[in-house]
């Protein structure tokens, strides 16, 4: 591993995806756009998600493991426990020791927005900005994937995850999780009419219908990909449903969810690497299922066009959603 490699990713010396370390592994769990790895820190390590601590200087070493969620997170609960029993200093108590213009935002810290001077002296549950950056700025601002792969005309986005029943979950600051169709189900299926999706707070079970795509008379049922409970709805994709087809990993999004663990709700998924051999294997079962139907395909290993239901019938709605989507 080059020095120039290891700091623009900002890892340690030895890192690795999953959440668990090996027998006798002194290693941090951490997160990386929006997967869990687990990294050992050398002296020349940069940090990849720095935990509020650190940056208030009230600690040397910390990654962030538990998504900027600071009310879930074991690591915040035991340093506050510390800070009672007179053994550590806050990182509020850090914060104030700074010049006034350096007394930033605690989101500013964690580098999920632009610098902002905090104006209620770390009380942050009094503060009116924090309570709605949690709560719907974070919810409402879309995923962007950093890179996207493409099998056979398919796009599959590195750091997210998958479902076996096509659909993506992505994780966010704070916690949450971002659901939406991967652009295989919409290219399949065609532009919907629309999208039966769940109300907020509606609890969703991983592997169960959790909501619909229409179109044409024909509805298709698509299992959730998570545990959780809904804390957002994409206004925009009930409003204009072809969204979801033109940018299904980004504004095309469906609804955030909030579950109680997530590192066990996301262990159960496929991560962005394992997705594009599973996404190979389901395009060359579409393909034999067009040629039983329509004959041989071109042997140039040509790409599948959008709309394959709506120029190609023959195949079925529901054999399609039974095959692809486990439901129908």
């Amino acid at each position: 591993m080059s020095e120039k490699r290891r700091s623009s990713i900002g890892f340690g010396s030895t890192y690795r995806k999953g959440s668990q370390a090996p027998a006798g592994a002194h290693a941090i769990s951490s997160v990386l756009g929006g997967q869990v790895w687990m990294v050992k820190p050398d002296k020349k390590a940069d940090v990849s998600h720095p935990c509020l601590w650190m940056q208030a200087g009230a600690v040397k070493f910390k990654n962030c493991s538990n998504y900027y969620d600071c009310t879930t997170c074991n690591y915040d609960q035991a340093m506050a426990r510390k800070v009672e029993s007179g053994k550590q200093l806050s990182w509020q108590a850090a914060m104030k020791r700074q010049p006034d213009m350096d007394r930033v935002c605690r989101h500013s810290l964690t580098g999920r927005i632009d610098r902002r001077t905090c104006a209620y002296d770390y009380e942050c549950a009094k503060c009116d900005f924090d309570q709605y950056f949690e709560d719907v700025w974070t919810a409402k601002t879309k995923s962007l994937p950093s890179e996207i792969q493409n099998v056979k005309g398919f796009d599959v986005p590195m750091e997210y995850y998958f479902h076996d029943g096509h659909a993506w979950a992505r994780i966010e600051s704070g916690g949450y999780i971002r659901i939406g169709l991967d652009d295989f189900t919409l290219k399949l299926l065609g532009e919907a009419d629309g999208f039966d999706l769940p109300l907020m707070g509606k609890e969703l079970d991983q592997g169960r219908p959790g909501w619909g795509l229409k179109r044409k008379g024909n509805l298709a049922d698509v299992l959730s990909p998570v545990d959780g409970v809904i804390m957002e709805v994409n206004q925009q994709i009930r409003e204009t449903p072809r969204l979801a087809n033109r940018e299904p990993y980004s504004d095309g999004w469906l609804f955030m969810v909030r579950t109680p663990d997530v590192k066990a709700t996301m262990n159960k998924l496929m991560t962005d690497r394992s997705s594009l051999s599973w996404m190979n294997t389901e395009v060359e079962q579409l393909e034999g299922m067009i040629e039983d139907v329509a004959g041989p395909l071109a042997a140039d290993g040509g790409v599948l066009a959008n709309d394959i239901f709506g120029n190609l019938p023959a195949l079925g709605w529901q054999n399609l959603t039974r095959k692809f989507l486990k439901t129908g």
